[in-house]
């Protein structure tokens, strides 16, 4: 029963990023997690795989349209494989099983639920607040814009190898503010640089040479969600992002409530 209510969010999940382009992934950790019994660390690496294809699918429909900038990803994605790969080889690895923070024992498991329930309720922000739209022209970029652009690919790159998400809520602000994106034109490019980053991070991670992993499950998981992309894509005609989004927002907020609730009491 557990699994079934876990494979009906999987196909949420994808619903969700097929109807708004971005989103949805950040429930696939959770899922993982708490429906499949995943632990924290390969649920983390299996979710960079599910949401680099999941924001490949939303990606073709933007490429169609001439929405990606390339030239901007190509100074973002870099620095945010680096970042992935820091997280991945080493930070994650040198984290102990059991430790203490602020004086507080903690698991390894439970500081990433911890840390991607904060992320959760970050992304959720972003989401309830909504994004300015904009139609302002594209700008040239600075020195100081590139600069900044590097950083910030590092930062994300970081927290997607940390938590397994895409890191959109973070990308696509940066993308309007520091490239002068139009907002489509920022969503269209956070996409490309999410599904490069997640997939060139799964490929990279430990995981993919693991005789654990489980293969099969994998691309079930990859199927459905694909799945729900097109069905998502579909519905996006008929039904406003602009509607759905903030009420997500609060879903989202609400989930990483009840998660970091849920790790703190694990603490004793």
């Amino acid at each position: 029963m557990i699994e079934a209510i876990g494979w009906i969010g999987i196909l949420i999940m994808g619903l969700t990023l097929g109807l708004m382009g971005g989103g949805g992934s950040i429930l696939t950790v959770p899922i993982l997690v708490y429906f499949f019994s995943i632990p924290p660390v390969n649920a983390t690496s299996y979710s960079l795989a599910i949401v680099g294809v999941a924001a490949l699918f939303a990606v073709i429909s933007y490429f169609k349209a001439g929405l990606i900038e390339f030239k901007v990803a190509l100074f973002f994605v870099p620095p945010a494989l680096l970042g992935i790969l820091f997280s991945r080889r080493i930070l994650l690895p040198a984290l102990p099983e059991e430790f203490s923070l602020l004086g507080f024992p903690l698991t390894k498991s439970v500081f990433i639920m911890a840390v991607f329930a904060v992320v959760m309720l970050l992304a959720a922000t972003f989401m309830i607040k909504g994004r300015k739209e904009t139609t302002q022209e594209r700008g040239s970029l600075t020195s100081k814009g590139l600069i900044l652009i590097g950083i910030e690919g590092t930062l994300v790159g970081i927290v997607t190898g940390f938590v397994g998400a895409g890191g959109g809520f973070l990308i696509v602000p940066s993308l309007v503010a520091l490239a002068h994106l139009p907002i489509k034109r920022a969503v269209a490019t956070s996409l490309l640089i999410i599904a490069v980053n997640s997939i060139s991070g799964f490929l990279g991670d430990s995981t993919l040479f693991d005789p654990n992993t489980r293969w099969g499950f994998l691309l079930a998981v990859l199927a459905l969600s694909a799945i729900g992309i097109v069905i998502g894509t579909k519905l996006n005609k008929h039904v406003s992002a602009n509607i759905l989004k903030p009420g997500f927002g609060w879903f989202t907020l609400i989930m990483g409530g009840m998660i970091f609730y849920k790790e703190l009491t694990n603490l004793h």
